[in-house]
């Protein structure tokens, strides 16, 4: 093998050490922003509720409001949901506030695809978790508005079809609330964020310690056989 050859392995050997390297370190940073994220949420979510907002962005999500307003009937919209207590749906309704915004409500779970009308006209306050509006569609699954067919909580889809503006840019999973039978239930909200940026980190760097003794061993073979 002559040394321009070699010289060339070295250095990609020695190049692939350094992005095993970097992919650890950047798994490393990404642990470090999920687990404030996580902290951040934790914190929303057990705070005081504030008045829910105009607008909001992704930063804002499981922040805990509080809407006051009135129900529009019968614009109930029923998203497919996979819960604790099993397939089932999710009853949307949306809420007109005092302030003369309207925001979907996400009442509660439903086992099948009926509710009962939200309250009569008369203001009702709602607390909850806001949400960020889910555009597109569920895994493999696209929303049907033509058919009124939802597998995602897609806020400006949704109020396009039931004839709503304004309406505010996310929408508000109700807490659990005693409820007469038969009622959406709420408070099922899953607040989960995966994290196994630790495993692939150790994975990385495992994979680089390897491959940098693989690169030592092959120095001494090349040193052996240049001194043979």
């Amino acid at each position: 093998m002559t040394a321009r050859a070699r010289a060339a392995i070295g250095l990609a050997w020695l190049l692939a050490v350094a992005a095993l390297l970097a992919l650890g370190t950047w798994q490393v940073q990404r642990r470090a922003w999920k687990l404030d994220l996580i902290a951040k949420v934790e914190a929303r979510i057990h705070a005081p509720p504030v008045p829910a907002p105009r607008t909001a962005t992704g930063d804002d999500a499981y922040l805990r409001v509080v809407a006051r307003g009135t129900y529009l009937a019968c614009s109930n919209t029923f998203v497919q949901a996979s819960t604790i207590r099993g397939p089932g749906w999710w009853v949307l309704t949306p809420l007109r506030e005092t302030t003369g915004i309207t925001v979907l409500i996400n009442r509660g779970f439903m086992p099948t695809r009926t509710a009962p009308p939200p309250p009569g006209p008369v203001t009702v306050t709602v607390t909850g978790l806001l949400r960020v509006s889910e555009p597109g569609g569920g895994f493999l699954r696209s929303n049907d508005p033509a058919r009124d067919r939802w597998y995602s909580r897609d806020v400006t889809a949704i109020a396009a079809k039931r004839g709503v503006a304004p309406v505010a840019p996310y929408f508000i999973d109700a807490d659990a609330s005693p409820n007469a039978p038969g009622q959406p239930v709420g408070g099922l909200t899953v607040v989960q964020f995966a994290n196994s940026h630790l495993v692939y980190a150790i994975t990385w760097y495992t994979l680089a310690i390897m491959a940098a003794a693989g690169f030592l061993y092959w120095l001494r073979l090349t040193h052996a056989e240049d001194a043979a």
